[in-house]
């Protein structure tokens, strides 16, 4: 098989499943890339955020019918009544959207300063000491979590900026988010449904990005399709089995564990 047919596949396989486990997908599938394929740090970061686009149309086919109900209460938002119960969704998801843009697009400028400058072992590390501090904020919420029925502005501009920040390699934008709104007291369920649905936008936008700015690195751009639609097509078949076995597996212990390896692998690639 054609190498670069085989990094295609087994890249879009990975995204497809670690989008769904709190686990960071961009940090996992980044140190995929610079630790077994010898990519070049600011190119597997390049990559992983491209690959987004396609777990974001699985989450938009696995929630198309709830996607179609919030695009249709679009004629009838009004702003005085933005957060009532059959439109919170609908503001919550637009303004945590806006958060994440405002907070994202900086975020990912100083990224790739911070990428251009970092050696390889010491981003390894750096992703591995990101990924510790993930597993520990999950940690801290376990068991967490109300009976609270509808997101409100506090919700949004919050979980909004911190999948802004999650651009990061090595912080879970799932993990994070849903732990927000555990924290603000939401239920599991609820927390990750929100989590999910708000990452379509921003996941097709980081895709976007990426392409627009650096165009598609590392493989060619029908290399880019084969990964594109295995991330997607994967990502389908696994969502509803993966979100299922996060409510019963602590993934706080896989991102410290995972974290630790990064850190010490790093170290000894900086010694």
């Amino acid at each position: 098989m054609d190498p670069s047919v085989a990094l295609s596949l087994i890249v879009g396989i990975l995204q497809g499943i670690f989008e769904w486990l709190p686990i960071s997908s961009e940090g996992n599938i980044t140190l995929y890339l610079t630790v077994v394929e010898n990519v070049s740090p600011a190119v597997a970061v390049q990559l992983s955020l491209f690959l987004h686009a396609g777990t974001a149309l699985s989450a938009l086919a696995y929630y198309r019918d709830e996607v179609a109900a919030l695009l249709g209460e679009i004629p009838n938002w009004r702003p005085d009544r933005a957060f009532d119960r059959d439109r919170s969704e609908l503001t919550f998801l637009v303004v945590a959207t806006l958060a994440t843009g405002v907070i994202g697009l900086p975020a990912y400028v100083v990224l790739e300063e911070v990428v251009s400058q970092l050696a390889g072992g010491a981003f390894v590390a750096l992703i591995g000491a990101l990924l510790i501090v993930t597993g520990l904020v999950q940690r801290g919420v376990e068991g967490r979590g109300g009976r609270r029925g509808t997101p409100d502005l506090v919700d949004a501009v919050l979980v909004g900026g911190l999948q802004g920040l999650a651009i990061l390699p090595g912080v879970s934008r799932s993990g994070t988010t849903a732990s927000a709104l555990l924290l603000r007291g939401h239920d599991g369920p609820s927390s990750f449904r929100l989590s999910f649905l708000l990452s379509i936008p921003a996941a097709l936008g980081a895709g976007a990005i990426t392409t627009l700015s650096d165009g598609i690195p590392a493989i060619s751009p029908a290399m880019a399709a084969v990964a594109l639609a295995t991330s997607a097509i994967v990502g389908y078949l696994t969502i509803d089995a993966l979100m299922r076995l996060v409510e019963r597996v602590s993934f706080w212990l896989i991102c410290v564990g995972l974290g630790a390896l990064a850190v010490i692998g790093g170290g000894v690639f900086l010694v």
